[in-house]
């Protein structure tokens, strides 16, 4: 596994709650007073699903989000995202504010999402014929990625061809390709069995060192987000709000063999407190 940098020389911003931000100068993403209300049948009035969140993220940072199901993680993901607009408050990524989907934001969602009948590489570049670019570069940058990933030789196999691990990779390949800054990873590995995804998480991390972009990872598996990130955000329950921001103070590169400390059993013993009735694993 390629060693990751330590992080920490970095100055790790954390949640606010109603207080000033200060700002840094490595900021990526900054998040003031953003809500999320949806109209329903009903509630006329709104049923409000997240209350206001402010926080901000540093470029280069592995942040991981825990809560319980229904409390409204993914709808936040996918605000950060420009995918669904906020109600209140405001997001912004390198100091512009977030309105629609950016081209330098790579989303990994649950499933991959291929389409059966076309090959792993036809399913990578698809974005790139939609938008209309070079596919020639699309396909050469593409299988970049596909090696970098460990994917080398089989970017001509179908889906069904391809383990969930494997396919789940194609899937991180497709947000790769336009080299963004910021990924999204909504429970990527979520229908993975055990094995497959800690040799995932291993995975992750070395393509995270790699790139050197801002991951923001949901998961409800609280080892798995330990492992993984510089800092673990709690979410309550509906309406969801931001109750714990942990940094993890972990070495780097991180290991299976690191579940087993006593360190490691701190911060999870930690974040399970908040779920004692949530059954998170």
């Amino acid at each position: 596994m390629t060693s990751t940098p330590t992080r920490s020389a970095r100055q790790l911003a954390h949640v606010t709650l109603g207080s000033t931000l200060v700002a840094s100068s490595t900021r990526h993403i900054r998040v003031e007073e953003a809500t999320k209300t949806y109209a329903t049948r009903l509630e006329p009035a709104g049923l409000l699903a997240l209350k206001p969140i402010t926080l901000d993220i540093d470029a280069g940072t592995f942040v991981s989000i825990v809560g319980p199901s229904g409390c409204g993680k993914s709808t936040f993901m996918r605000m950060v995202a420009g995918l669904t607009p906020i109600s209140g408050g405001r997001i912004e990524i390198d100091g512009t504010e977030v309105r629609e989907p950016r081209n330098d934001v790579g989303v990994v969602f649950q499933s991959p999402v291929l389409l059966p009948w076309k090959t792993a590489l036809e399913n990578v570049i698809l974005p790139a014929r939609f938008a209309k670019k070079n596919l020639a570069e699309a396909r050469e940058q593409a299988r970049e990625y596909f090696d970098l990933v460990g994917l080398s030789g089989f970017e001509s196999a179908y889906p069904r061809e391809l383990s969930g691990g494997m396919q789940q990779r194609v899937g991180i390949v497709r947000a790769l390709l336009n080299h963004p800054k910021l990924l999204l990873m909504d429970e990527p590995f979520g229908a993975l069995d055990a094995m497959s995804r800690e040799k995932m998480n291993l995975e992750l991390l070395r393509i995270w060192a790699a790139t050197s972009c801002t991951v923001l990872f949901i998961t409800h598996s609280i080892p798995e987000a330990v492992l993984l990130a510089d800092r673990v955000l709690v979410m309550s329950g509906r309406p969801g709000e931001i109750v714990d921001d942990v940094e993890v103070t972990l070495p780097r590169p991180r290991s299976l063999e690191q579940i087993n400390t006593a360190e490691f059993g701190r911060y999870t013993y930690s974040l399970r407190q908040h779920f004692k009735s949530e059954g998170l694993d």
